[in-house]
């Protein structure tokens, strides 16, 4: 029995492993494939095998040259400035402005406290994209449309709705410090900064790397705004430009080196910042 019990398992255990490894193989095969091919001579779009037989890195150098020597239409230096500069500031307003918006409601006990984050919870129901259209004519109406100071607006403007995550890590963090600083004389403001956000760097990193990811990969807001002016592209629109019917033929090897080179800042920022993940949060922060 308890061998029959065994082998029914580990077949189990088999199967799943099987499949999981199936379901791998598919979902890395495209990246694989990408960053095969973006090092590769040949220069015609399809080619009838999946590894190059020859291989170069002239197709990242060209990517780079193509806004000076190349169409002047294609100017991937310059999308790729314009997409860091958009979301690092994005980024920045973003993090303080959620994080603010956490604390005041984990902490903050006011009369429409409670009305307001039903309001947050149910305007985060719906679709970002009912609204573009919208906020494409009121910026462009204030003189804002196709300008890197619209995205970062857009981008920002809104990330305190998304105060929810945030404000469930700050509600883990016992208030016997709040009461303990507030009894030394340290004001609200003071208690954030000095001793809730030092305890809070796990959900401060998860703030960070959600707000740069998102102006950093999006495309569908930010070609509304910025529409046929290219020299204020981000990369998402960019590489879009370079595989239509009148680019893809020329570029086609570029757009594949560029798609690879989308995912190194962020593989950066996450490599850098993931060893906060397990750090103690409160861990001897409040002694009995």
């Amino acid at each position: 029995m308890i061998k029959s019990y065994k082998f029914r398992r580990g077949l189990a255990n088999t199967l799943i492993y099987i499949l999981l490894a199936l379901l791998g193989i598919i979902w890395v095969s495209p990246f694989a494939y990408l960053l095969m091919h973006s090092f590769r001579l040949e220069s015609t779009i399809t080619v009838p095998y999946l590894i190059p037989h020859e291989w170069t890195f002239q197709n990242y150098i060209d990517l780079f040259n193509v806004g000076s020597g190349g169409s002047s239409a294609i100017n991937f230096p310059r999308w790729f400035l314009n997409t860091l500069v958009v979301a690092i500031f994005s980024c920045i307003i973003s993090t303080i402005s959620v994080l603010m918006v956490s604390y005041a409601f984990s902490r903050l006990r006011f009369g429409a406290r409670k009305k307001l984050m039903n309001v947050a919870m149910i305007l985060g129901m719906f679709p970002g994209f009912m609204t573009m259209i919208a906020i494409y004519y009121l910026l462009k109406a204030m003189g804002l449309a196709q300008n890197l100071v619209a995205l970062v607006i857009c981008y920002s403007c809104g990330a305190g709705l998304g105060f929810q995550i945030s404000k469930g890590f700050f509600d883990t963090i016992p208030r016997a410090l709040d009461e303990a600083a507030t009894i030394d004389g340290a004001t609200k403001n003071q208690i954030f900064w000095r001793i809730i956000l030092p305890m809070s760097k796990p959900i401060v990193v998860y703030t960070v790397l959600t707000s740069f990811i998102g102006p950093w990969c999006d495309f569908i807001l930010a070609k509304i705004i910025m529409g046929d002016k290219r020299d204020f592209y981000t990369v998402a629109i960019g590489l879009q430009s370079m595989v239509s019917p009148e680019f893809i033929n020329e570029y086609y090897k570029q757009f594949l080196a560029g798609s690879v080179l989308v995912a190194v800042p962020i593989t950066l920022l996450f490599l850098k910042m993931q060893k906060y993940y397990v750090e103690g949060v409160t861990a001897g922060g409040v002694k009995g």
